[in-house]
């Protein structure tokens, strides 16, 4: 159980890594994103370990991945600017 939730939270850390290393012009701060990262890791591996039970480690970690990657994935901002138009008279 240790090692799957220590595990959960490296896979975390490098998911974390990786979206900042590819859009780092859209994150937030860097310690943010980290901790989103290792916390949705973390909470993905709690949630696939209480619906599987016991000695599923690589389908906790695949929960783990799946809920760290949507979580980082609402930090994302818009690329560019957005265009309002005025409301025509």
């Amino acid at each position: 159980m240790i090692l799957e939730a220590l595990g959960s939270a490296v896979l975390g850390l490098v998911l974390a890594w990786a979206a900042i290393h590819r859009f780092s012009h859209r994150l937030p701060l860097r310690t943010l994103v980290f901790a989103t990262g290792v916390a949705g890791a973390l909470f993905g591996d709690f949630v696939t370990h209480s619906a599987l039970g016991p000695g599923t480690a690589l389908a906790s970690l695949l929960g783990a991945a799946i809920v760290s990657a949507a979580s980082l994935s609402l930090l994302l901002r818009p690329a560019g600017r957005l265009r309002r138009r005025s409301a025509p008279a």
